[in-house]
């Protein structure tokens, strides 16, 4: 919470005064691009996302939930930018309240609320015809079709997609724990640690894992929406990247470079300080997470919503330069530096039990 917002807001603030200022974006501009590229990416930045359900490590954690959450800061902050660009407004009181009550108050509590709902309805439900039905048939479809739905509710009523999608997957979580915790102790091997759904089946010999209780059925709905949501997440990256690839080929820009040394290396590092001061967490892992926002195919997504909402002209070229640049340049350095850092930090801890012990 403390990453994705206090922190987004400060690296926004940050960026927009980088932007005005070394590159000369008009302030509505610079606002624009710092929304772009402020939040973290939660699909390139596998190695550092959660594992699995018992994964529980502080790190893994902050980034992975961080990416999920800050469209909820960094959207709203488009919207009010694009706003101004697309009807030459000038910020009154009134258009800040509509941007307030609706862009980022009902963006942010519809998108969760809804999302959530779905997830937990849908995981439930589904849950509850597998195990009827002793259905142990593969549905890959189902992740795809939660997103979908989850998203498309959310746009309707004018709330964040992207975040819906988020707290569906957060919903449908929370349909398996409450399914996990209404079976007896004793349906487990360890029934004082009550496992995650998916590790009770094994999806090689489905029809033989999948004993007449919920926990199994359940444990069959999120193993198989966690499959194709992975294998769909990596092939949509893979196909983004290699169009990014191309489209930097014909659109970069030099100060790109300038920016993406500013972000990376001053206000990335200082705003996770700033966001996270009080907390007790050891400084090389705020170092780490200071590094380690990737940006990716989520900042690619908000320079396409700008281009479809009316932005346009020479200076969104510029400004879509720069950030495809920006990205570009985060996913080669970060992509470079995170296995040597995750390494490091392995090794101190290793250290310090070695100590302990």
């Amino acid at each position: 919470m403390r990453l994705a917002f206090p922190g987004m807001l400060l690296t926004v603030l940050g960026m927009s005064l980088a932007a005005h200022y070394l590159v000369g974006l008009s302030w509505p501009f610079a606002i624009a691009f710092s929304a772009i590229v402020a939040p973290t990416d939660p699909v390139l930045a596998s190695l550092i996302s959660v594992n699995d359900a018992r994964d529980d490590d502080n790190l893994r954690v902050s980034l992975s939930s961080e990416a999920g959450m800050n469209d909820g800061t960094a959207l709203p902050l488009l919207m009010l930018a694009v706003t101004l660009l697309t009807t030459q407004q000038e910020m009154t009181l009134d258009l800040f309240s509509h941007w307030m009550l609706k862009d980022v108050l009902w963006a942010i509590i519809g998108g969760l609320g809804i999302g959530f709902l779905f997830g937990r309805v849908v995981g439930k439900y589904v849950t509850h015809l597998r195990y009827a039905h002793k259905d142990v048939a593969p549905n890959d479809f189902l992740a795809l079709a939660l997103i979908a739905l989850s998203y498309a509710a959310a746009q309707a009523l004018d709330a964040s997609g992207f975040l819906a999608a988020f707290a569906a997957g957060v919903g449908l979580r929370r349909a398996e724990v409450s399914v996990i915790r209404r079976q007896p102790a004793d349906a487990f091997d360890d029934s004082d640690h009550r496992p995650p759904a998916e590790v009770l089946v094994n999806p090689h010999i489905r029809h033989e894992s999948l004993e007449p209780d919920p926990a199994r059925s359940v444990g069959l709905v999120v193993g198989d929406a966690l499959s194709f949501g992975d294998t769909v997440e990596r092939l949509f990256a893979a196909g983004i990247i290699i169009v990014l690839g191309v489209t930097l080929a014909q659109h970069w820009d030099p100060a790109g470079l300038l920016m993406a040394l500013v972000l990376f290396v001053f206000i990335r590092p200082t705003a996770v300080w700033l966001g996270t001061a009080g907390i007790k967490a050891p400084w090389q892992q705020k170092m780490i997470i200071g590094w380690l926002g990737i940006r990716g195919i989520g900042s690619i997504n908000y320079i396409a919503w700008a281009y479809t909402h009316g932005v346009a002209g020479e200076e969104m070229t510029r400004m879509a330069n720069i950030a495809f640049t920006l990205i570009v340049a985060s996913v080669i350095v970060h992509g470079i530096s995170v296995t040597p850092l995750l390494n490091w930090r392995q090794a101190k801890i290793a250290a310090a039990r070695e100590q302990d012990e």
